[in-house]
């Protein structure tokens, strides 16, 4: 957990630009060939990967709203929702492989990159409205969900989530083949 003094918007607001700069160098130089390609320990493709990828950051919108409400709530009302959602790993999982496997095939490459420059754009919004008490506000997060996912995450450390997310995937592409 973060605490909110070591908050540097600044910082988060570089994160974000580097994240949006790579995938788009990513996406623009792909070919259909390298977006086809398997990555490595994953069962997606390269195209499939990235626009997980970008669900990491979409997601963001909502993780923020619930988190605004359960951390207004007793401690325990969250831990019991994170409980719930960790005995519901092996569905998640399912649906979270699936997502990017139909998406691809609806989205496509340059909606994906004109999706990412919409969400990164709104998330910088965001952040610049953030009240400083609000940073504090915390939750108990479903950690079997995903590596990144702390037991307690503050709404400061849900700003820096997906690029911690996008980060791990991006060594797993292999756009160009050299893995």
């Amino acid at each position: 957990m973060e605490d909110t003094a070591s908050v540097d918007r600044r910082a988060i607001h570089e994160e974000l630009e580097r994240a949006r700069t790579t995938f788009h160098q990513l996406l623009d130089g792909a070919t259909d060939t390298n977006l086809r390609r398997r990555t490595e320990g994953t069962r997606w493709t390269n195209e499939q990967l990235l626009f997980h990828m970008l669900f990491g950051y979409i997601l963001i919108r909502p993780l923020l709203a619930l988190l605004r409400v359960f951390g207004r709530l007793p401690p325990g009302a969250s831990r019991a929702f994170a409980r719930m959602l960790n005995a519901a790993t092996k569905p998640f999982h399912v649906v979270n492989y699936l997502g990017p496997v139909g998406g691809t095939r609806i989205v496509g490459r340059r909606r994906m990159a004109v999706t990412f420059d919409r969400v990164i754009a709104w998330l910088h919004r965001r952040l610049d409205a953030e009240r400083e008490a609000d940073f504090a506000l915390a939750m108990h997060y479903p950690t079997r969900w995903d590596p990144y996912f702390q037991d307690v995450m503050t709404i400061a450390d849900l700003y820096r989530y997906p690029t911690q997310h996008f980060d791990f995937h991006h060594r797993q592409l292999t756009l160009t083949g050299e893995r």
